[in-house]
C-alpha cells in the first residue's frame, strides 16, 4: 500500500510570514499537530504544536520563521507505508509531508499509517473476530483453515502471520466475520489445528 492512497492531500498550510496565533488556530479548528510551511506552493518548513508551546504567551507576536523546522524528512506518495512508518518510529514524530515534483502534495500521519494496517488486517470492522492458530505441522496451513471457515459460512476480511521470535513456528491470524466464533475454534482443532486463541 503507498502513501498516495492514504495520505490527506491538500492540507492546511500556513506561511513563513504568518504569526503562530494564525498556526494556533488553524491547529485548533482542523484538530491537528502540525502545519506545513509552504512558499508559492513549495514546502519550505513545518511548525508543530510543540514548538508553539515553546513561545506560550508570545504567539500574536512571533512569527512562523521564528519557530519552523526547515531540516525535514518528506516522503512521495509512492513510498510504501512500511517505509513511511519506520521514518516515523526512527525519527519520532507523527507526520510527514508528501512531496511530488518539488510542490507539497498531501500529509501521512501515524494515524493514518494506523488506520491503513487495520483495515488490511480486516481489525477496522467492529463485529469482526480474530482466530489465532500456530501452523507448525505439514498439511496444516492457512489456504486449509480458510477452507474450513468458509465451509461454516465465516467471511474472512483479513489473514497475515507473524513470529514471536524468529526460531517459533509462524502463528496465523485469520480476521473474520462469523456468527460463532468459538464454534469455528473448535471445529478447527478437531480437524487437527492448534488454536491459540479467539479475540474480538
Amino acid at each position: 500500500m503507498l502513501v498516495g492512497k492514504r495520505m490527506t492531500k491538500d492540507p492546511v498550510t500556513i506561511t513563513a510570514d504568518d504569526y503562530l496565533a494564525t498556526a494556533q488556530a488553524k491547529m485548533q479548528t482542523g484538530g491537528f499537530r502540525r502545519l506545513p510551511v509552504v512558499k508559492d506552493g513549495q514546502l519550505i518548513a513545518i511548525v508543530t504544536d510543540r514548538d508553539l508551546r515553546q513561545h506560550m504567551g508570545y504567539l500574536e507576536k512571533t512569527k512562523i520563521n521564528v519557530a519552523m523546522t526547515e531540516d525535514l524528512v518528506t516522503v512521495t506518495p509512492e513510498t510504501t507505508l512500511e517505509e513511511a512508518a519506520q521514518v516515523l518510529l526512527k525519527r519520532k514524530i507523527g507526520g510527514l509531508p508528501v512531496v511530488k515534483d518539488g510542490k507539497l502534495v498531501g500529509i501521512i500521519t501515524t494515524s493514518d499509517i494506523l488506520q491503513a494496517f487495520l483495515d488490511v488486517m480486516g481489525a477496522s470492522e467492529e463485529s469482526a473476530v480474530r482466530i489465532d492458530l500456530l501452523l507448525e505441522r505439514e498439511g496444516y496451513d492457512l489456504a486449509d483453515a480458510s477452507k474450513t471457515i468458509r465451509e461454516e459460512g465465516g467471511e474472512i476480511l483479513g489473514v497475515g502471520t507473524y513470529r514471536e521470535k524468529w526460531d517459533e513456528s509462524p502463528v496465523c491470524y485469520m480476521r473474520m466475520r462469523a456468527a460463532d466464533p468459538d464454534h469455528l475454534a473448535k471445529l478447527l482443532k478437531e480437524r487437527g489445528f492448534t488454536v491459540l486463541g479467539v479475540h474480538p
